[in-house]
């Protein structure tokens, strides 16, 4: 069922069995899970089901520390969320990401991977995927031409990747979440703050705002954040008239730990003779499933270095394409105008014969860092919110990192006599820390609500409850120790899907 909150009586109470805040990847995902299960579910979505200015607005933020997107721009604030304009790219953590790593300060999640893979292999179908199925072999086996570089893979190996078309939860999901009996989707219904009980050791209710002045109540048993790693640390620290430091933060650890993928051109590749590369050759919405080159964990482990992938594209196209940090804009129109002209260009360069050169690009994951965070401003929204205030800085270890996967890579590319590789002017010099101006990220926020069995290294449970409070949840990429390689939208699904089963154990419900 839909309700829209701007046309029901001001000061309805709503009251339900589960409160889930944010109706993207995670949100979405976890309502569908609940369907015909007898308990009532309250979806709570701030926006409508369209792009709106105005409601993009709520998320602005200042930014300090390393350059980075517009905060604006950087999630989609109605329903299906984010998901409305991603591009499709999934792949599990490896079993690495979720290890203490003495070299990695802070890492180690209190799950393993193995605890993953069933959730994983349902995910796949929400995000309409194929079988789970990331070993390069099997691919190879439905196309011979899938040709492997001849590489050591025990240093530099195939991580697979597949694609979703990409799945829009917004359009897919949209009609299965408003006929369901049990489902109430509550559209323009901001969440804006969150009361607990005297001790705060339970949430009695959160108030929903909108523009056309009306203010509500929401009642549950239980409360899941799902509103994205940036949003759900705002909520945490603006609900802070009960918890003067915001809920689950007596630690000091909400909104810390913030993550991104760095997402950087690196190097180039010169071959001694001209190849295709199919395996490693993406055009998209037409790619079921790619390879990029990744570090294997025996040689992350003898460098100390963190886990990242090399993904190739033809050095005459990449040359025409300008780091997407400029072109990504506060504006909609430029933003799709940019990028409109950014795939005509690459069309213009593509070869059936193949290519003798190849850009290769890292996506690395960002080392946990207490001062990369998110925190509030002075300034406040339209409804009444303080704004967001992101610090994104990065440690000396990724740019080493950096430096040695290509390292790896160059000599693994030489000893098989393939060809050479150049590293960009910006890592020549391994005593020089900064980072050029096209240093961009994947909008992949990650670690502002991070996972650990203690409450003084993180802000959720292993079941990725807030510590201290015994019905408030936390949803998404916000729960993550470490980001590892990958896109994250798969690992949002299947951590969701995890939870989902958790609660359904509080309830008595079957998983």
């Amino acid at each position: 069922m839909h309700f829209d909150a701007r046309n029901i009586d001001n000061n309805t109470v709503i009251e339900g069995d589960i409160c889930i805040i944010g109706a993207g990847a995670a949100g979405i995902s976890m309502a569908l899970e609940w369907i015909n299960s007898g308990h009532k579910v309250i979806l709570l979505e701030g926006g409508g089901f369209e792009y709106e200015d105005k409601m993009q607005a709520l998320y602005k933020g200042k930014i300090t520390g390393q350059r980075y997107y517009p905060l604006e721009s950087a999630r989609l604030h109605y329903f299906g969320g984010t998901t409305g304009h991603w591009a499709g790219f999934c792949s599990p953590l490896d079993p690495i990401d979720f290890k203490k790593r003495d070299w990695v300060p802070y890492s180690g999640w209190p799950i393993r991977r193995e605890d993953m893979d069933p959730f994983y292999e349902r995910a796949q179908s929400i995000l309409d995927l194929g079988p789970y199925k990331y070993d390069v072999k099997y691919y190879q086996q439905q196309d011979k031409s899938l040709i492997s570089l001849p590489l050591d893979q025990d240093a530099v190996y195939n991580k697979m990747w597949q694609f979703s078309p990409p799945t829009r939860f917004g359009t897919k999901y949209k009609d299965t979440i408003i006929n369901a009996p049990n489902i109430y989707l509550y559209t323009y219904a901001n969440v804006t703050n969150v009361t607990a009980n005297e001790s705060v050791s339970t949430i009695k209710e959160a108030t929903i705002k909108n523009f056309a002045g009306k203010q509500h109540t929401v009642r549950a048993k239980y409360f899941v954040f799902a509103c994205c790693a940036i949003q759900n640390a705002r909520l945490l620290l603006s609900s802070n008239q009960q918890a003067p430091k915001g809920l689950g933060n007596d630690n000091d650890l909400v909104g810390r730990y913030f993550m991104e993928h760095l997402e950087i051109k690196s190097a180039e590749m010169w071959l001694t003779k001209p190849d295709l590369l199919k395996l490693y050759m993406i055009d998209y919405g037409k790619t079921k499933y790619r390879a990029e080159l990744g570090i294997s964990e025996q040689k992350q482990q003898e460098f100390k270095i963190l886990n990242g992938t090399a993904s190739l594209t033809p050095l005459d196209i990449a040359r025409q394409e300008p780091a997407i940090i400029d072109i990504w804009t506060d504006d909609q129109k430029e933003r799709t105008k940019n990028l409109d002209e950014l795939d005509k260009k690459g069309e213009k360069y593509k070869s059936a014969k193949g290519y003798k050169s190849f850009q290769l690009f890292t996506r690395i994951e960002q080392a946990p860092n207490p001062n990369s965070r998110v925190t509030l401003d002075t300034e406040t929204d339209e409804l009444g919110m303080r704004r967001t205030m992101l610090h994104w800085e990065f440690t000396p270890l990724e740019k080493r990192s950096i430096r040695k996967i290509y390292e790896i890579i160059g000599q693994q590319v030489g000893i098989a006599a393939k060809g050479r590789i150049k590293l960009m002017d910006y890592l020549q010099d391994e005593h020089d820390t900064s980072w050029p101006s096209f240093t961009g990220g994947g909008w992949h926020h990650m670690g502002t609500t991070r996972m650990s069995i203690d409450a003084r290294q993180g802000v959720v449970d292993a079941n990725c409850k807030v510590h201290g409070i015994n019905n408030l949840y936390m949803a998404g990429s916000s729960c993550y120790v470490t980001a590892g390689a990958p896109n994250p939208t798969l690992t949002i699904v299947a951590l969701t899907l995890r939870l989902s089963d958790h609660l359904k154990q509080k309830t008595g419900m079957k998983a």
